[in-house]
């Protein structure tokens, strides 16, 4: 299997967690084998590899039950790995670091760097690799109240001390946003008094990604321009939700012009892949689309490769009234595969997807824009970024961020009908 490479100077490697493994004949020592089978594919090898949590099933209260699956774990399942060669840098995880025992055996374990805050060492720590730094934080410290709890301090310290680095990514086992609908404060992402600081300390840094794992899925979304890498497919035998994820590695790149993956299944298989940042054609190459019903710039079949971008600009109206369009497709009868406006009394920017007749369309939210405002917003829709792949943001500025949403799809399944509307209700075509 060919891995993505930088281009020029950089650094390329692999992610992937949730194996919840360490036991001898049982399924998921079954599912990981299957995906190791593909990291030992990949050619060249990766530099090192990220596993951001929940290695082992665990969550066990006798401390040599413990010891033992993560002995299998290291000696057994990961016997192929050569982790002087190729180093593996690990995050605490629900399965792993749920109390000040299983804290313990993770420090003697796994023994990662000590020179983190003080009562989290060899928990939260941080790597310098060259001109990457990797800043590993516990999301569920038993010093602060366990699931879901982070400190930040340290964190941002850490960051700033390593200013000089041109590449940054912080890695932690629990989401930040909702993945896939899945959603619930400490139990399945950052709690609400940590999560915005957090966020704000990687927005002010100019750090590339977090990466996490937890929900067991693959997903990537953007806020402010930082990427959120979700990857937890590496041996759990069940999928949030079943039919649509699975099981996964993420082989990636990163250099002076940004970051690209891969996600590779356990039958090799690139089954989504990425390059960010984004890059727009000049303004001077974009078409004006003209308002009404008119032939689309493209159309046919769903494609994860198809990007549309559009930039949107007006004046709000006075009072909120109907949901006003902005653009949608048309193919009547059937409601528009895709439709972007304002809805509700705070004139919400909204995506809403219909990619299945009869079925009842999803919705992705954006930013409310107040009445008589003026406004020029870019949107793009990216098949290739799964649910976080409807992005906006103020047109000038340079941080993209996905609408928020609830679904486990997104506009990898929009097909592309051969009539648009602009500036009017795709229903009828009569506004």
């Amino acid at each position: 299997l060919p891995s993505l490479l930088p281009r020029g100077r950089g650094h390329h490697f692999v992610l992937y967690g949730d194996a919840c493994s360490g036991v001898p004949g049982a399924l998921h020592e079954t599912c990981f084998a299957r995906v190791n089978t593909m990291l030992r594919r990949l050619r060249p090898a990766p530099e090192f590899i990220i596993f951001p949590g929940d290695e082992i099933i665990g969550l066990t209260g006798d401390a040599e039950t413990l010891r033992e699956q993560w002995r299998h774990f290291l000696d057994v399942e990961l016997a192929w790995l050569d982790r002087a060669a190729t180093p593996m840098f690990h995050s605490t995880g629900n399965h792993t670091t749920y109390g000040r025992m299983s804290e313990a055996v993770f420090r003697e374990m796994l023994g990662m760097p000590r020179n983190g805050p003080s009562g989290q060492e060899g928990l939260s720590y941080v790597v310098r690799r060259d001109d990457l730094v990797i800043v590993v934080v516990h999301t569920l410290w038993s010093g602060l109240g366990g699931e879901g709890h982070v400190e930040t301090e340290w964190l941002r310290a850490t960051l700033a001390a390593h200013r000089d680095a041109c590449h940054r990514l912080v890695v932690g086992h629990h989401p930040v946003f909702p993945v896939n609908g899945f959603s619930g404060e400490y139990q399945r992402q950052i709690g609400p008094e940590h999560a915005a600081a957090f966020w704000d300390i990687l927005v002010e840094a100019g750090v590339h990604a977090y990466l996490c794992s937890h929900i067991l899925a693959f997903d990537v979304q953007v806020h402010r321009g930082v990427l959120q890498i979700t990857t937890a497919g590496a041996g759990t035998a069940h999928r949030m939700p079943e039919g649509i994820e699975y099981l996964h590695l993420v082989q990636a790149a990163l250099d002076d012009q940004g970051l690209r993956y891969q996600v590779i299944d356990d039958a090799g298989r690139v089954r989504e892949a990425l390059s960010w940042p984004i890059a727009l054609p000049a303004a001077e190459r974009w078409t004006r689309l003209a308002a009404g019903v008119q032939p689309a710039l493209f159309s046919g079949p769903a494609s994860p490769a198809r990007i549309l971008a559009l930039r949107i600009s007006g004046i709000a109206t006075p009072e909120a009234g109907p949901a006003q369009t902005l653009f949608a497709t048309h193919e009547p009868p059937a409601l528009p595969a895709l439709w972007i406006g304002l809805r509700g009394a705070k004139q919400r920017l909204t995506a809403i997807l219909s990619p299945e007749p009869g079925r009842s369309p999803h919705y992705w939210l954006g930013p409310t824009i107040s009445p008589g405002q003026s406004f020029d917003i870019e949107t793009v829709i990216h098949g290739g970024m799964g649910p976080g792949g409807l992005l906006w943001r103020e047109t000038g500025r340079d941080a993209w961020s996905s609408f928020a949403g609830a679904s486990a799809w997104g506009p990898e399944r929009l097909p592309w009908p051969s009539c648009w509307c602009v500036g009017r209700a795709a229903e009828t075509a009569d506004e």
